[in-house]
């Protein structure tokens, strides 16, 4: 039981690494285009909190065999604060006020956890303690993708759903779930069993909506029918009402006013040869 807890350790070191580094490729795409675009920066100030409340729980005087949720824990935080810090340099001002709140607050919760329970609490109220905040932090991580999961559904598109970071929440989740079991640790099993059934769900939304690449936002439909993405090409630029800009107007005007002219032009010019040659 004991080579079995400790391989679902090592396991759950490794899936849970491949979620810490999943994110790489929207970091790059972020820091190519110097925009965060749609990207939520929620989740990654969540795993932020999760990783550190998790490290201190399995840390040997808080918690007893959870070395290992120790190191995976503590490398995952510092991973998750480069990608804020990041998130926070690309971000709209709107959007970076938010991160920078959410970051202030995850920094104070972890110290007041960490404090009470290093100064306040022994023994087994200080393993409670810890193991209850990782265990709310861990769950609100896990659901803290849930807008994403929205916006995919509202738009049918899993554009701003990375496909790696989905897969790894459903790996992490389950082999820390299983760890959890074997350990006889409920404050590892519960939060990673609803991760893992989360994980479960956003896959299963991938696989629904994995061919509609762009999101419904950006496409245009054309007048023979098909549909274009991209900006709006002059002849297809319209108001919300549906009239055609003043500006437009103009011009066809112009042109009305010309076609109109042309022909008396012609007229005057042929009577004025025909006076001439008289």
């Amino acid at each position: 039981m004991d080579v079995l807890h400790f391989l679902f350790g090592i396991f759950g070191n490794a899936t849970a690494l491949f979620l810490f580094l999943s994110p790489t490729i929207t970091f790059k795409r972020i820091i190519r285009s110097k925009s965060t675009e749609q990207f939520s920066g929620i989740p990654y100030v969540m795993t932020l909190l999760n990783c550190l409340l998790s490290a201190w729980y399995g840390l040997p005087f808080v918690s007893k065999n959870n070395l290992l949720v120790s190191t995976i824990n503590g490398t995952g935080a510092a991973i998750e604060s480069i990608y804020v810090l990041i998130f926070i340099i690309f971000a709209p001002k709107k959007e970076k006020a938010k991160i920078l709140g959410l970051f202030t607050f995850v920094l104070t919760v972890f110290s007041a956890v960490a404090l009470i329970s290093l100064f306040a609490l022994h023994g087994s109220g200080r393993k409670l303690f810890c193991g209850l905040a990782a265990t709310i932090f861990s769950v609100i991580m896990y659901a803290s993708p849930l807008s994403i999961m929205r916006l995919v559904v509202k738009t049918k598109s899993v554009e701003f759903m990375p496909f790696f970071l989905s897969l790894f929440v459903f790996l992490c989740g389950t082999s820390w779930f299983v760890y959890g079991l074997l350990g006889r640790d409920a404050f590892v099993a519960i939060p990673n069993g609803f991760g893992c059934g989360l994980g479960a769900t956003q896959l299963m939304l991938y696989f629904i909506y994995r061919n509609n690449k762009e999101s419904e936002v950006t496409k245009k439909p054309t007048a023979n029918g098909t549909i274009e993405i991209g900006p709006e090409k002059p002849h297809q630029m319209k108001l919300a009402n549906g009239k055609v800009p003043q500006a437009k107007v103009d011009q066809r005007r112009d042109c009305i006013k010309t076609k109109d002219v042309f022909p008396q032009l012609v007229v005057a010019i042929g009577l004025s040869k025909l006076t001439n040659s008289l």
